[in-house]
């Protein structure tokens, strides 16, 4: 959400976590959205360790692999938007006043000060207005997004050692919700679960806003590491085990008829602790939310998740909408990082609907970009 400046030029989308860099461009043909440009490189590890840059001239050299490397149309711009880490982030929707626009940005740092827990010199901040579903307010609400400038610095100084220049570095979250949330705008609040290699992000989402972002460590890779002592095996081989099997048939009522293979009883049951805690740690993360959001303008005035929508690569693992459903009592759904992009539901794309859920940061980077470029 930082921007640099705004002009007209050809964008790509940059996602960078801990253990890889995600590339999406998406162009404007035939009056269609097309992604013409995308790929995945790996990141070794230690250059990015829990979001924040180690060796930005490695993590440089990387990003230039990875703009060799795209599938598609080859990278013709050094103009990107690219990720900042959300467990490093804070996000809050604060109200304020109906002064004049011209002056709010001063308010707006003033009343952060009793919200951000960080020196305001030492952060970079950014708002934006949050449009009323009821368009009556007396006051604004406002999003402001907050990151430490020791943890920006570096990911700016990465991309420039790479040959970009950034004109948007933005919140993972927000990226997140701009390609899976319809249209951006939702009657009753939902849940999304970002469910990624090295963490798990919840973002709850409600109106035109985000309201509430937290991470956990509990991660696809956790689950890898499970298997891998549980059967003593390696760590390709548990993630080949982890794909094949996942949780398939291990929520049906009767769970102690679950294990016909003792191969799947085995995963199962050693990752039954790290699923309990992963349940659990979304059950606390959704009454902390439920009991702190009253100011909310809605259509409706139930305030309750209404839903919970998954994405990130781990969010494939088999069986995991129905185990997370029955748990909390509520309707999960694999995400679409398409549906503001696509304008038929069946239209054929660049990635599998697999590969597309880890690309869901990318695709919002990148649907940032287009939509700037061409007014949409």
């Amino acid at each position: 959400m930082l921007e640099y400046f705004s002009i007209k030029r050809e964008v790509f989308g940059l996602d960078i976590s801990n253990l890889s860099l995600k590339i999406a461009q998406i162009k404007k043909k035939e009056g269609k959205l097309k992604l013409v440009s995308f790929g995945e490189t790996k990141v070794e590890p230690g250059i990015i360790k829990n979001g924040e840059i180690i060796d930005d001239n490695k993590l440089a050299r990387t990003i230039e692999t990875a703009i060799r490397q795209v599938k598609g149309e080859k990278i013709n711009t050094k103009y990107v938007i690219a990720s900042l880490p959300e467990e490093k982030a804070f996000l809050q929707v604060i109200q304020m006043p109906k002064v004049p626009k011209e002056d709010l940005g001063s308010a707006v740092i003033y009343e952060a000060e009793n919200y951000i827990p960080t020196a305001l010199e030492q952060v970079y901040l950014d708002f934006q207005i949050v449009p009323p579903i009821k368009n009556h307010l007396d006051h604004y609400d406002v999003l402001i997004a907050a990151l430490p400038k020791e943890i920006v610095n570096p990911y700016a100084s990465s991309l420039k050692l790479a040959g970009l220049e950034p004109v948007v570095l933005e919140i993972e979250s927000l990226a997140i919700v701009r390609a899976l949330v319809k249209d951006e705008l939702t009657t009753l609040p939902i849940l999304l679960i970002d469910f990624g290699a090295t963490r798990t992000s919840f973002i709850i989402f409600s109106g035109h806003s985000l309201r509430f972002t937290s991470s956990i460590s509990v991660s696809s890779n956790t689950l890898t590491e499970i298997i891998m002592k549980a059967l003593d095996v390696s760590q390709k081989k548990a993630e080949d085990l982890k794909i094949k099997h996942g949780l398939t048939g291990k929520t049906k009522a009767n769970t102690r008829k679950i294990a016909t293979k003792k191969e799947e009883g085995e995963i199962f049951e050693a990752l039954i602790p790290a699923l309990v805690d992963l349940t659990q740690q979304i059950k606390k993360h959704l009454e902390y939310y439920q009991t702190h959001a009253g100011h909310e303008h809605l259509a409706s005035e139930n305030k309750n998740v209404s839903k919970i929508i998954l994405c990130g690569g781990g969010s494939n693992l088999k069986g995991l909408p129905e185990l997370l459903s029955m748990e909390l009592k509520l309707p999960v759904e694999i995400g679409n990082p398409w549906i503001n992009i696509l304008k038929e539901e069946n239209e054929a794309t660049e990635l599998t609907k697999e590969q597309s859920l880890a690309y869901t940061t990318a695709l919002g980077l990148a649907l940032k970009a287009i939509k700037e470029n061409n007014g949409l």
